[in-house]
């Protein structure tokens, strides 16, 4: 009689016991969270085992979970006609990370993502890991495992200011040589610091201040949660 196979979940919790931090499964997609001292360790041997053989690596990207499980549309009292803003005003970039509302989120706020391909087994995995310190989050780099993944450490660390140590070659990608700040963290300015142009009589690009006016950036619409869950709570009412 032939064993049962294992599921990648359960190869996962077998070989990696006690250094997983996280292990889920939602819609056929598993992701594990593994901290900063095992993510080499785990890495190399999703590469190299036979039972993992995870050869490719799709992506890694980096996350910012400032003000993650809150927000700041007010759901549940707002009226069910008309047009309503309905914002609370606490959303990203309104408060600092020591101060912000305590939702269901992580307590961390940088993380890298990171996906990766088994074409030996047709399988994916998405592993997460949390920089320990959010002042400087610093995440080991993953380029002598999967060389491709160098521009896109390299993104993570232009966009998020997320440290790839051991990288060969960090610096910037997509901003310019003097940009200041990561413009995909959440308390970035939605108007930026400055603003670049050709000045024809210098001859030379010049910064300046931003010329954009500050604007909110929630549209006016009739939402749907808020419709449905204010008309569940008159029915109710009403029946009461």
């Amino acid at each position: 009689m032939a064993e049962p196979t294992l599921s990648l979940s359960e190869r996962l919790r077998a070989r990696f016991n006690g250094k997983l931090i996280a292990l889920a499964e939602a819609r056929g997609e598993v992701t594990i969270e593994v901290g900063p001292d095992h993510w080499l360790e785990i890495c190399r041997a999703l590469r190299d085992e036979a039972e993992f053989a995870f050869e490719q690596a799709v992506d890694i990207c980096g996350v910012d979970y400032l003000s993650y499980g809150t927000a700041e549309w007010d759901t549940t009292a707002v009226s069910n006609e008309g047009f309503s803003r309905g914002v609370e005003g606490a959303g990203p970039g309104r408060f600092r990370w020591e101060d912000r509302p305590r939702g269901k989120g992580p307590e961390k706020r940088y993380a890298a993502v990171l996906h990766l391909l088994s074409l030996k087994h047709n399988r994916r995995l998405r592993l997460r890991c949390f920089a320990a310190d959010d002042a400087l989050p610093i995440v080991p780099s993953l380029v002598d495992i999967w060389p491709g993944l160098n521009w896109f450490e390299r993104e993570a660390f232009d966009l998020f200011g997320i440290v790839f140590e051991g990288h060969p070659d960090l610096r910037r990608i997509l901003t310019d040589y003097g940009f200041v700040g990561h413009p995909f963290r959440k308390d970035f300015p939605l108007i930026g610091n400055v603003e670049v142009r050709y000045d024809p009589e210098r001859q030379r690009v010049v910064y300046e201040p931003v010329s954009i006016d500050p604007r909110v950036g929630v549209p006016r619409v009739v939402r749907e949660d808020s419709r449905f869950e204010q008309a569940a709570a008159e029915s109710a009412a009403r029946k009461g």
